[in-house]
């Protein structure tokens, strides 16, 4: 591949459009290299779906983070204060694990603090009777036998084990748990539970603990996957909100909804609720059926002819075109198959308004299934391609390794195309969520997105084709292929390129398209507003149209393209003036 000089105008970095954009533009080596620098690559994580700029907002925890986390901030908060771990633990608890609370409450007001948390200054010892009498079962117990907390109440260890297995087995209330006796406020702390509870509680216990130490916390939140155990800690930034965990699901931080850039949560809320709510089958029942006459019950007409009969207890019988009992028609009427009198009345207007409210429900339903078909099939593409790319890094890598005569270092290009086409088939996705909820008098906007969509669709479709149909080519040979570098090249270029567009085609629709005027006079992708959010110069604007991205359904796109020729390897449209291609170094044919 060409060197970025060579792919780019130095005048031009700062304007590049979606194939070629900015600090996300072609990876390639400073020296002029053709081919694809994998040395880069080869440290990547490949469970990884977004990029490293967004890694840099969080961090995942493990069990063990959690813990060493955890036992950090007590060990900060005894010493400062000089106070029991224990103790600690029970002020960080109260505190929502927050150090600095603590610290400034404390250095505040000492006296309050301990008393709103359940810490007396000075610690009551137990009586120096040989017997002492339990508060709860009023049993007398020798000394040695009896325990209590810092408020020195003394109840025997059978009384203080249950009273501690009940408050645990009732839930993670047992971490604020006080003193049994009901005058006192005086805080149970984690000493006395390892001291007294049997290992399951204490397990329910420090569970409950590691817990609170998450869900109490602002900064943290648990991961919403079924099963998952890890934790995530977020840095606010200028980042997005999208986090993927270890455990592969991709989540936004703010509404714990599966990550769902370019639409904002608000958006996700509505289009959830849409899917599962009953106003679509009120939809639907309102544009294909009719209520009875006398039940109201609806009724749908799929064949046969007028005469309808409702179902028992009914039995009404009815003309579907007009409602009226059937009993007045016949002959005189048009027959079985026609209605004189509904014709009549609809020249008159009568059904003027029942016909507007049906035909208004139909055409919103037709609306709202085009945009769900498309948004679910992305979503099922999405779940074969994780499935697909599974299957690879469990064995399909390491026996094309076998084959081609490549390390599984040298073959990373084809998992990074693989999760490359994991992240775009989701934000791809979520486009038709964008794209229903798009106002519809806003003409520009909706057929520039439109355009925009389709490229990213053909693009995408290309990049799958290749990773998909073509590697299987190259899993089926029985010797070394002496193209393979050429595949390898075309892969990684298309990659590349996939993911630039990608990643400035969701930064654009973030902003709401707000470059494009609300003036159709030049069409939604005038030049103006196609340089203007593409983020290039108007020549980037003219090069990026698509032979192809008719082929994606989209509506027309208006841009000019007798001026370039598009790339049959990696779909970038070069000026008509260019022997090779600007984005993968291929020779016009």
């Amino acid at each position: 591949m060409d060197s970025e000089d060579d792919m780019h105008d130095a005048n031009d970095s700062a304007d590049d459009d979606f194939y070629s954009g900015g600090e996300a533009g072609l990876a390639a080596s400073d020296d002029g290299d053709a081919d694809y620098d994998f040395a880069d690559h080869d440290s990547d994580d490949s469970g990884e779906l977004l990029s490293h700029r967004q890694q840099q907002n969080y961090s995942i925890l493990s069990e063990v983070d959690i813990n060493q986390r955890q036992e950090d901030d007590i060990n900060r908060v005894s010493t400062v204060l000089s106070i029991s771990k224990s103790e600690a633990c029970v002020l960080l608890r109260y505190y929502n694990w927050s150090v600095s609370k603590v610290h400034d409450e404390w250095f505040a007001d000492e006296e309050h603090v301990r008393k709103v948390v359940g810490l007396p200054e000075k610690h009551i010892e137990l009586p120096n009777d040989r017997e002492v009498t339990c508060g709860i079962c009023f049993e007398s117990c020798p000394r040695g036998t009896m325990s209590a907390v810092a408020c020195g109440h003394p109840f025997c260890s059978t009384c203080w084990r249950g009273y501690i297995s009940t408050a645990i087995n009732d839930g993670p209330g047992c971490l604020m748990l006080r003193c049994p006796d009901p005058s006192c406020a005086a805080a149970v702390g984690q000493d006395m539970i390892n001291a007294l509870a049997d290992d399951e509680d204490k397990e329910k216990y420090g569970r409950y603990l590691r817990r609170s130490y998450i869900e109490d916390n602002r900064k943290t939140k648990w991961c919403p996957a079924p099963g998952c155990e890890y934790a995530v800690e977020f840095v606010m930034g200028s980042g997005s909100y999208d986090v993927n965990c270890n455990c592969s699901y991709g989540f936004c931080w703010n509404c714990t909804e599966e990550a769902h850039r370019p639409v904002d949560c608000a958006t996700v809320s509505k289009w959830i609720l849409k899917n599962s709510a009953e106003s679509e089958n009120m939809n639907w029942i309102l544009a294909n059926s009719k209520p009875c006459p006398k039940c109201k019950r609806p009724i749908e007409k799929n064949q046969g002819c007028m005469h309808i009969t409702c179902t028992p207890p009914c039995k009404f019988e009815f003309c579907w075109l007009c409602l009226g009992p059937w009993s007045e028609h016949g002959e005189r009427t048009g027959g079985f198959y026609a209605c004189n009198r509904y014709e009549s009345a609809r020249q008159e207007g009568a059904y003027d308004e029942s016909e507007r409210r049906r035909e208004m429900a139909k055409n919103s339903l037709e609306r709202y299934t085009h945009y769900y078909e498309r948004w679910a099939a992305n979503q099922s593409s999405r779940q074969k391609a994780l499935g697909d790319l599974q299957s690879l890094q469990n064995d399909k890598l390491e026996k094309l390794s076998d084959i081609q005569s490549q390390p599984e270092s040298q073959l990373k290009f084809i998992i990074e195309a693989w999760l490359q086409i994991v992240e775009c088939r989701r934000v791809l996705k979520w486009t038709y969520a964008y794209g229903f909820y798009l106002p519809d008098h806003e003409h520009a906007k909706r057929q520039f997105f439109e355009y925009l969509q389709g490229e990213a669709e053909s693009g995408l479709e290309r990049l799958h084709q290749c990773a998909e149909k073509e590697l299987q080519v190259y899993l089926e040979a029985e010797s070394p292929s002496k193209d393979f570098n050429d595949f390898r090249t075309k892969l990684a270029g298309l990659t590349s390129v996939t993911r630039n567009y990608f990643e400035n085609l969701v930064r654009a629709l973030e902003t709401g398209l707000n470059d494009v005027g609300p003036s159709t006079s030049q069409g939604a992708c005038s030049k103006s507003a196609t340089s203007k959010s593409l983020g290039g110069k108007s020549k980037s604007g003219k090069n990026r149209a698509s032979n192809t991205s008719s082929k994606s359904g989209a509506s027309s796109r208006g841009v000019d393209d007798s001026n370039i020729w598009t790339c049959e390897q990696c779909t970038y449209a070069n000026p008509k003036s260019a022997k090779a291609c600007q984005a993968c170094d291929r020779q016009h044919r």
